[in-house]
């Protein structure tokens, strides 16, 4: 299993997630060019994906589905609640590639176990996702406004989770944005600060997790060494070592690295 972070950040989200063959993008938030490019640069060519995942509706997340589905002849998996959210936007999608699962329950793609789990955020329907092959298991969890019982459930004993680590609250409460849209972040149904994800990082520590990377950074209220330090001392506040916990930052708008389990 292969997890490659293509783009992570408010300005657009697309993973690439490979294994027994199967090649598939966890959303497409940028133009559909910029994301085969960065394939390309991967080694990946674009006419070899078996198809797209949406974990929800906003078009940082969204842009380049429809474009990708329509030129490359891919299925696009999502909700219900995802796809009455997202039509419109994504324009028209061939009904043979159309994939509707239900939030909850897993569904295979070929021989790659996916598992779908609701999230706290302010769309129809959000979701992340498991992926197992192999007794392997990576996750990607963000867009969370905050962390409870079935989250931590949800991706416990994961080998590889890509985590949200959004926004230094400060950097946010003193930033330029207006203050609905401050309070919007900040809220249940918002994203994950460093501190929350930290300690989120500390709590599934206990349940198996020894490594993670941190995604979905904030261009206005974040960087990515503010990111690493402030869930590091979450870490080594509750007395885990350094070496026993690998981080990795996932940058906004290049690719991370090939993250191989």
């Amino acid at each position: 299993m292969r997890l490659i972070p293509l783009f992570s950040g408010s300005s657009g989200n697309c993973i690439l997630i490979e294994a027994d063959g199967v090649r598939l993008l966890v959303d497409a938030g940028l133009p559909g060019r910029t994301i085969e490019g960065a394939l390309s640069a991967a080694g990946v060519l674009p006419e070899t994906l078996t198809g797209i995942l949406v974990t929800h509706e906003h078009t940082d997340h969204t842009r380049g589905v429809g474009v990708l589905s329509r030129k490359l002849n891919l299925p696009v998996y999502a909700n219900a609640g995802t796809w009455a959210g997202m039509q419109a936007d994504v324009g028209p999608i061939a009904l043979c590639n159309m994939r509707m699962f239900e939030t909850g329950r897993s569904f295979f793609v070929d021989k790659l176990l996916v598992q779908p789990f609701a999230t706290p955020h302010d769309a129809r329907e959000p979701v992340g996702y498991c992926f197992s092959a192999e007794g392997r298991c990576a996750s990607v969890m963000t867009d969370v406004g905050y962390i409870h019982e079935g989250l931590l459930d949800a991706v416990e004993g994961s080998d590889l989770l890509l985590i949200e680590s959004n926004h230094d609250e400060e950097m946010l409460k003193v930033g330029p944005y207006p203050y609905p849209l401050k309070r919007r972040i900040l809220s249940d149904q918002g994203h994950l600060s460093n501190e929350n994800c930290g300690k989120t990082l500390c709590k599934l520590y206990k349940r198996g997790v020894r490594c993670a990377i941190l995604g979905h950074l904030s261009k206005e209220n974040n960087y990515e060494q503010l990111a690493m330090e402030t869930v590091r001392s979450e870490l080594r506040m509750e007395d885990i070592p350094d070496e026993e916990f690998k981080l990795t930052v996932a940058h906004r708008d290049r690719i991370t690295g090939v993250f191989v389990l």
